[in-house]
């Protein structure tokens, strides 16, 4: 086995398109589709905008058994596995032989609200017998990789993330730990569902969340009008494998996972000086043997307050040091919403797609910037793209760096 572990696949399912090649398209062009919230039963509550993922019909993807059985944030992620396991061109029969080699990790931090939602009320309103069986596992934050190893067959290590928002980043540690200790393959990524009734007033408490109604001013970080950020729902997986495995099948090495690094700074509220984000992109550096001046792209967690923004403004500039103020900086998900421990999921296949098209794609509805950042805004930049870094952080302390280096990858 080498080293190296490498992704060989990307299925997203994102509010600006399903499928990486949609996904990239919208992206690269700096679309926004932030609009109001349409979910039945949201009418009357104060958040406004979101990113919703509209034109998405599970039935044609997943079966009705598997369906019936699961929330939302599932269906996405058993579409999304369906498209990167597609994408690394891996079917069932390259690992029927040893499924014990193949395992599954998400991230989730919101679980199935609106499956939960949907039971409880039958309960009070009708009672006990009008409960469905599934309530008891299609709420819970495992729930996407249990569906996804069983409708797969996929018997190797499996396991679930909860540590935030970061946990997006954080599930891609634990794939590359079970690579390196002897499985062939794992599925990993972070979907998300938050938009139903429940969970958006369960988020209303949220510290940053933007509750204003104008689409193109709701979520505009790193500017003197940042007032927080919109939810969003979708997410995306990936295929990952030891690339002398992907090699032998002959599968795209899209990009190689590097380094990673996470921290937990303690706190109730993102860590204002910025000093657990700065420790953790130092380790992830460390782990990629990667110099600060390597580093040619920011994918930015971009809270969107004023005190998280200059926090990581500060990080990246403690981290990677007179670099941190000439780095193209981007946040693509202004444009989509920031859809929790998916955030980073989708920002990582962001990433990759960057690296290989040599494109920094644009931060929608940002233009008049504040920090001493290189904020990409307006249009995409071409430029020659190596290395990258993505970053997140949760709302209670915990702060990820992942660095990704670009692969000899096959166009979509």
């Amino acid at each position: 086995m080498t080293s190296r572990t490498v992704i060989t696949g990307i299925g997203v399912v994102a509010p600006n398109g399903v499928g990486a090649g949609a996904f990239w398209k919208a992206t690269q062009s700096g679309a926004s589709v932030l609009d109001r919230v349409t979910r039945a039963g949201c009418e009357h509550l104060p958040l406004r905008v979101a990113g919703e993922v509209r034109g998405f019909d599970p039935g044609t993807l997943v079966e009705d058994r598997f369906l019936v059985q699961t929330d939302r944030f599932t269906h996405h992620a058993l579409a999304a596995a369906d498209l990167a396991l597609e994408d690394a061109r891996l079917g069932q029969a390259d690992y029927a032989d040893d499924p014990f080699s193949f395992g599954v990790v998400t991230a989730a931090g919101s679980g199935g609200g609106e499956f939960g939602q949907r039971e409880l009320q039958h309960l009070w309103e009708q009672g006990p017998r009008y409960v469905g069986p599934y309530q008891s596992i299609a709420w819970f934050y495992a729930a996407s990789t249990g569906q996804i190893s069983i409708r797969r067959g996929l018997k190797g290590p499996c396991g679930v993330v909860a540590s935030d928002e970061a946990g997006g980043l954080d599930a891609f540690a634990h794939a590359v730990r079970a690579i390196r200790q002897g499985s062939r393959a794992m599925l990993v990524g972070a979907t998300e569902a938050p938009l139903a009734p429940y969970s958006i007033v369960c988020q209303l408490e949220y510290e940053g969340l933007s509750t204003r109604e104008d689409p193109e001013r709701a979520y505009r970080p790193f500017t003197a009008d940042a007032c927080g950020y919109v939810p969003a729902e979708g997410g995306a997986m990936f295929v990952v494998e030891d690339e002398a495995e992907a090699r032998r099948r002959g599968a795209p090495v899209r990009a190689v996972l590097a380094g990673h690094a996470a921290t937990f700074s303690g706190t109730q509220r993102p860590d204002a000086s910025g000093e657990g984000l700065a420790h953790a992109i130092r380790g992830a550096l460390r782990e990629a043997g990667c110099a600060p001046e390597e580093i040619d792209v920011v994918f930015a967690d971009a809270l969107g307050t004023p005190e998280a923004d200059t926090a990581e403004a500060q990080a990246i500039a403690d981290a990677l040091g007179a670099h941190g103020r000439k780095v193209a900086v981007t946040a693509p998900k202004t444009g989509t919403g920031r859809a929790y421990c998916a955030a980073p999921a989708l920002d990582t296949a962001a990433a990759v797609l960057a690296l290989e098209r040599g494109i920094v794609p644009p931060t929608p509805n940002v233009f008049d910037v504040c920090h001493d950042l290189d904020v990409v805004t307006g249009a995409a930049r071409p430029a020659e793209l190596r290395t990258a870094l993505v970053l997140s952080r949760g709302r209670m302390g915990s702060n990820s760096a992942l660095v990704l280096r670009r692969g000899p990858s096959a166009p979509l």
